[in-house]
């Protein structure tokens, strides 16, 4: 496949970027994985020093859920356009039809341009779990 899923790699950085993005949004990931427990602090002079960090570190897991939509998103994407380099050879009916549903929102990257908005498109499709559905897979219900 040719450099950063560019056909003019060289000319375009084609997902260069996006790749820079997944790395940033994955190390942010690994700093919010700390145990917000580690940062208890003692209460009631000094009598009680548990104090609940759920809250903070649900906060904490909501960021880390958003950080990892936008990385399958940019997943989504390079994997989309490698496949499509490897025409025409063919892939699963399901690959297919995850290609075709994030086709219908985003076009295939030629030479450069913003990428921000594509990138959110296929983060939301992994959000809404329209890409997950897609494939068969049973998804449980999650509460709002």
């Amino acid at each position: 496949m040719p450099p950063f899923l560019t056909p003019n790699p060289g000319l375009n950085s084609g997902y260069m970027i996006a790749e820079v993005t997944t790395a940033a949004l994955m190390s942010e990931n690994k700093h919010l994985a700390n145990p917000c427990v580690t940062d208890s602090t003692p209460t009631s002079a000094n009598q009680e020093d548990h104090v609940s960090m759920a809250a903070h570190g649900a906060r904490r897991l909501g960021q880390m859920v958003a950080n990892l939509e936008r990385i399958l998103g940019v997943e989504l994407l390079c994997a989309t356009q490698g496949v499509e380099f490897r025409a025409p050879l063919p892939t699963s009916e399901v690959l297919q039809g995850v290609m075709a549903r994030l086709r219908a929102e985003v076009p295939p990257l030629g030479d450069d341009r913003y990428t921000a908005p594509d990138m959110e498109a296929a983060s939301a499709l992994i959000a809404s779990g329209d890409i997950a559905r897609g494939t068969g897979v049973a998804m449980p219900e999650l509460a709002a």
